[in-house]
């Protein structure tokens, strides 16, 4: 647990060191962190609007829209690193400030979850759409057990799959799943001899990230209930 804390807290640390020239830009020109929140959110309500268009006039085996929304998935989440920055170097952190971005963090993956499961449903993928929503489930979860528990007077904030994570996975297999298409098609399956259905198409380099999601998510979330209440219990000691 300290050394996963300690490779993303580096990691962190490595990408703030890449986008502090654009924050001190943002803070050049006035934006405020909750601007730079809004425009994060509005980005995801775009990814959201991507995935309907594409169940509306894509087809199944056009894996296009899937490509620009993973794309526009990872573009969005930079905000959501960009925002703490501003507050921290434009010195203008606010308690007001931190709950603004908590919810807009949590209504950006609602929408985004929302244009997955319209796009898998119209494009006839039922069970992965299942699956999306038990990953959206779990995603509320593990933000859920961490604000609840900070409430009652402990920190929660270890698990694999928190908010960096899940976007990063979403995007990057979302955008990957878009190019592959590009070269072997939307459409393409493998087939296994005796089996009667394929074991893998294109739109499983998308798909079964997600069903890992589905069970992280909520591993995550369970796993920082019992460390609740593990640090519950030490502090009655107390």
């Amino acid at each position: 647990m300290a050394h996963q804390t300690s490779l993303r807290t580096s990691l962190q640390l490595g990408i703030y060191k890449i986008i502090d020239p654009v924050v001190k830009v943002l803070i050049k020109i006035g934006l405020t962190p909750n601007v730079v929140t809004t425009i994060g959110f509005v980005l995801n309500v775009g990814v959201a609007v991507i995935f309907i268009i594409g169940a509306e006039e894509g087809n199944r085996g056009d894996l296009s829209y899937v490509g620009w929304a993973g794309g526009l998935i990872l573009f969005a989440g930079l905000f959501d690193m960009l925002d703490g920055q501003v507050a921290r170097l434009g010195n203008m952190k606010s308690t007001f400030g931190a709950l603004y971005d908590s919810v807009l963090d949590r209504y950006s993956e609602l929408v985004m979850f929302l244009g997955i499961c319209y796009y898998l449903v119209a494009h006839h993928y039922f069970l992965s759409s299942i699956f999306a929503f038990v990953a959206l489930i779990g995603s509320m979860m593990v933000s859920y057990v961490r604000a609840r528990a900070e409430g009652l007077g402990v920190e929660i904030k270890g698990g694999l799959m928190q908010r960096p994570e899940r976007v990063v996975t979403i995007g990057f297999f979302a955008l990957l799943c878009g190019i592959v298409s590009i070269y072997i098609g939307g459409d393409y399956k493998l087939w296994v001899p005796g089996i009667r259905f394929h074991v893998f198409e294109t739109m499983s380099i998308f798909t079964f990230p997600i069903v890992a999601l589905a069970f992280l998510t909520n591993i995550t979330a369970f796993r920082r209930l019992v460390d609740a209440k593990k640090a519950l219990e030490e502090k009655n000691k107390n």
